[in-house]
């Protein structure tokens, strides 16, 4: 048997997370199983989305969601291509959470465009938990401006500020008791 070397192993996971969810605090808490130290991302933009916080309010949100995580989990934003941050991070991989089957041809399409422009960068599909594969962030909202009862989905400072948002914009979101199923 050859020894393996033991490095120092960052991984990046990028995304708009908007808003964070149950979902994504799971994959977060599985990178850190296989990394030393993980970096979230935070995209300020993504082409095919409109955000619903700023890049500033998602980042201060998940940094809340992951304050219990320690010193090994690192929450900022970023500009432009996620591999051009992954490089300057000097990450081995990129993480990417596969809820279901039509997740994955995108993600596959992505992670290969990305191998291409930067092969030094692997891609890690991560399953989320079973009882987070349905959570998606645009569901959540979808949910919330139809005031429906999201405290299933995301923790209870991320349903007070999506609350927030909406009784500025719309119908709010009417939480159930009970509802913050993660201490952070």
């Amino acid at each position: 048997m050859i020894p393996m070397k033991s490095k120092h192993t960052r991984g990046v996971y990028p995304g708009t997370f908007d808003p964070v969810t149950y979902g994504h605090i799971d994959l977060i808490e599985r990178a850190l199983t296989l990394f030393d130290e993980v970096g979230v991302a935070v995209a300020h933009q993504s082409p095919d989305k409109t955000p619903l916080f700023t890049v500033e309010e998602r980042v201060v949100l998940l940094r809340k969601a992951t304050r219990s995580m320690g010193q090994r989990v690192t929450v900022e934003d970023f500009d432009g291509l996620v591999v051009d941050y992954a490089r300057k991070k000097k990450a081995h991989a990129m993480i990417r959470g596969v809820r279901m089957i039509s997740d994955f041809e995108y993600e596959f399409q992505m992670a290969l465009t990305n191998r291409k422009i930067a092969n030094e960068i692997q891609t890690i599909f991560l399953m989320p938990h079973e009882s987070y594969v349905y959570i998606s962030s645009r569901l959540v909202k979808q949910l919330a401006v139809l005031g429906g009862d999201i405290s299933s989905f995301v923790p209870k400072f991320v349903l007070e500020a999506t609350r927030e948002k909406y009784k500025k914009n719309g119908p709010g979101c009417h939480p159930r008791e009970g509802g913050d199923h993660i201490s952070v």
